[in-house]
C-alpha cells in the first residue's frame, strides 16, 4: 500500500473469558477480515460499529476457542475462510488452504503465511507488513508462548525465532489476555530485568482498569519475554545454562513455566 494512502486499521476484540479476535480492515477497500472466531457475537458487533462488511475469516489453529465462531460468521458474512493445509482436517472447511510463505490478500494488504508450529502442529501466523503486524495466536505471546501440546521445544524454539527476526516495530496481535501471569513468571527468572519490571508495573495497571494488554510491540518482547531471550547469556547464565544451546535454554523456560 502506498504510504500516502490510508492505513490499514487493526481492531482487538475480546472473546469468551479471556481470548482476543482482531479485525483488520483495509480502508481503501473496504475489505476487512478476522482473525480467529472465538464466538461470534462480539466480531459482528465490533463489525456492525464501525459499518464494516466482513471478506475473510483468517484461522490460526484448530483450538475450539479460536474456531468455535467461524462456521456460523461464514454463513452470516460469506466471507472466505483461509487456513493451514496441514491442518485442514481438523478446521472448518477452508476456501483457501495455505502453506508457509503463501500470500493472503485482504483487499489490497497482503500478508504472508509463518509456520510457527509447536503449540500445535500446523498452527500458522499471519504478518502483514503494510499494517506493522503479525497475528501469532498461541504461539508468541505477550510475554510468553504456547504450550507445547504437539510440537517439540526445538521446533518451537524455531518457530518463535522466525518471528523475533520481523521488523521491531511490528505488532504482536496474540490470542489471550494471559500477560499479567506472564509477568509474575518472567520475574521469576529474570528479577534484575529493568524493561520488564516496567513493563510488569505496566501490564498490572492496565488490567486494573481493565484495558487490554495485547497488541504489544515486538520490541518490547524482544527485551522482556524470556522465550524469545533464550539466546541471552544473560539469562541462560541465570539458569545455570551458560553456553547452552538456546533450544535447550527454551526448553527449560518452558517447562519452568509449565509447572509455575
Amino acid at each position: 500500500m502506498p504510504e500516502t494512502g490510508p492505513r490499514p486499521e487493526i481492531v482487538t476484540v475480546p472473546c469468551l473469558q479471556d481470548n482476543y479476535a482482531f479485525l483488520l480492515h483495509d480502508p481503501a477497500t473496504g475489505a476487512t477480515a478476522v482473525v480467529d472466531v472465538p464466538e461470534v457475537a462480539p466480531i459482528q458487533a465490533a463489525l456492525t460499529a464501525r459499518g464494516w462488511s466482513l471478506t475473510d475469516i483468517l484461522i490460526t489453529h484448530h483450538h475450539g476457542d479460536h474456531i468455535g465462531g467461524v462456521a456460523a460468521l461464514k454463513a452470516a458474512t460469506g466471507a472466505r475462510v483461509w487456513g493451514a493445509a496441514a491442518d485442514a482436517h481438523r478446521l472448518p472447511p477452508l476456501d483457501r488452504a495455505l502453506a508457509e510463505g503463501d500470500t493472503v490478500t485482504v483487499g489490497a494488504l497482503e500478508g504472508r503465511v509463518i509456520d510457527v508450529s509447536g503449540h500445535t502442529l500446523g498452527h500458522v501466523a499471519f504478518h502483514f507488513r503494510d499494517a506493522g503486524a503479525v497475528f501469532t495466536a498461541d504461539s508468541l505471546m505477550a510475554l510468553g508462548c504456547g504450550r507445547l501440546f504437539e510440537g517439540r521445544a526445538q521446533q518451537m524454539w524455531a518457530s518463535l525465532s522466525k518471528l523475533a527476526a520481523l521488523p521491531p516495530d511490528t505488532l504482536v496481535c496474540s490470542g489471550h489476555e494471559y500477560t499479567a501471569g506472564n509477568a509474575r513468571f518472567a520475574l521469576t527468572i529474570d528479577p534484575d530485568n529493568a524493561a520488564l519490571i516496567s513493563r510488569a508495573e505496566a501490564v498490572q495497571a492496565a488490567r486494573d482498569a481493565n484495558r487490554p494488554t495485547v497488541p504489544s510491540s515486538l520490541r518490547e518482547e524482544l527485551a522482556t519475554n524470556p522465550f524469545l531471550r533464550a539466546a541471552d547469556p544473560v539469562l541462560a547464565r541465570r539458569l545455570g545454562m551458560e553456553g547452552a544451546d538456546p533450544a535447550d535454554v527454551f526448553a527449560r523456560i518452558r517447562s519452568l513455566k509449565d509447572s509455575f
